[in-house]
């Protein structure tokens, strides 16, 4: 039988179609996972965001594998495509829809499942994935590694998205990837192991095989083919300069005149490099708490997409400030604010006004502990080990 070209890449995506798919070198994370299945149930259109390489295509694949083997879907009644792909992109996703149906010969009304990989290369996604939404029996997953869907101005996909932003994995799924069990009777290695996390970080392919190289290419594959290439920055050797002085500053308030002094360059450069690094996930920006003008105007405090890069690019040296990114990412998703007032700070208040102080292995100082014990909250927390993480359960 003969085969188009088109049907011959559909094919080796989807290699679910032709014989039983093992699905093999996937590893389970079931809290993402876990929210993934749960809107199965809901027509909204779901994206994954996030970093990339942090493992949206292996989410996307594992609930592929739930679908084929829990829920007794249909593989055929499965498409899985990558829009990055030259060959695909070239036609527009309801194109692309119309000719998978034709090949398996699905009716219209049948219920589809769609994958949509790096969604972003499509142009005008918005209004194509709201003509499907709108006229086809369908739920549709989507993944970018670019923040432009959360800051989307248009109107399309408003009441019928929902998105989940996919985070590096934490120590929990870290020691599950690597195989590490540890017993009550070793419970003293935990900190050991944790000290080898905070070095590696949480990006899946590199804790499983951890090449020297591999960081370093993330970061240069971000910079020049999503940051330099879309925005047509000039010179890429300033915006790799800057990225290994904010690596340096993670957990501290980034002066963006100061930065714009070492450089060199206009502060409007400096803040619109900082908005290039937070658009890819490569930082992140963290707000004053205060009056909406303090979260504006304030200078924000930047913490690293991940521990492994920070190391990789500033050392194994300053393990409270990775220690203090890594509380950051496990309560990001609640929208923490720094506290500054007369120049004491406290790191995190919560939008359930939770105050979190982290003291890697430190105590408080004194000064610091009367603003942080007079300051109103409805919770408390000094974070000083990897034990005290679980007293982060009150912010959930």
């Amino acid at each position: 039988m003969i085969i188009s070209m088109l049907e011959e890449a559909f094919y080796r995506y989807n290699p679910w179609w032709e014989e039983k798919y093992l699905f093999e070198g996937l590893i389970e994370r079931e809290l993402v996972l876990s929210i993934l299945k749960k809107q199965l149930s809901s027509r909204q259109i779901v994206f994954l965001t996030g970093l990339r390489r942090v493992g949206k295509t292996s989410l996307l694949r594992l609930l592929i594998k739930s679908l084929i083997s829990v829920q007794k879907i249909n593989p055929r009644d499965i498409f899985y495509v990558s829009l990055d792909d030259y060959q695909i992109s070239k036609l527009s996703i309801i194109d692309l829809i119309e000719k998978y149906r034709k090949i398996h010969k699905i009716p219209f009304k049948q219920k589809i499942y769609l994958f949509l990989d790096e969604i972003v290369y499509q142009e005008n996604f918005e209004l194509q994935l709201k003509n499907l939404y709108d006229s086809q029996n369908m739920k549709i997953y989507a993944s970018s590694s670019s923040a432009s869907i959360l800051k989307s101005k248009k109107p399309f996909l408003t009441g019928r998205n929902f998105i989940i932003e996919v985070l590096p994995l934490d120590f929990e799924e870290y020691l599950n990837f690597k195989q590490i069990k540890i017993s009550k009777s070793d419970h003293g290695l935990q900190e050991t192991y944790f000290e080898d996390y905070m070095k590696t970080g949480g990006l899946p392919e590199y804790v499983l095989y951890q090449e020297i190289e591999y960081l370093k290419e993330l970061v240069d594959d971000i910079i020049y083919k999503d940051i330099v290439a879309l925005h047509g920055v000039k010179d890429p050797s300033l915006l790799k300069e800057l990225f290994l002085l904010l690596m340096e500053r993670v957990g501290k308030i980034a002066s963006i005149n100061k930065l714009a002094r070492i450089l060199k360059i206009s502060p409007d450069t400096v803040k619109r490099y900082l908005q290039m690094f937070a658009d890819t996930y490569l930082i992140y920006l963290v707000p004053r708490f205060g009056k909406t003008n303090e979260n504006i105007l304030a200078p924000k405090k930047i913490y690293s997409c991940d521990l492994g890069v920070k190391t990789f690019f500033s050392g194994f040296r300053d393990k409270g400030s990775l220690f203090e990114n890594y509380v950051y990412l496990k309560i990001k998703n609640k929208n923490p604010h720094y506290v500054y007032h007369d120049g004491l700070e406290i790191d995190f208040i919560t939008k359930e006004k939770t105050l979190i102080e982290v003291k890697y292995k430190d105590e408080i100082k004194e000064k610091q502990k009367v603003f942080f014990d007079k300051f109103k909250a409805k919770k408390k927390i000094l974070i000083q080990s990897i034990y005290d993480i679980k007293k982060l359960a009150v912010t959930s």
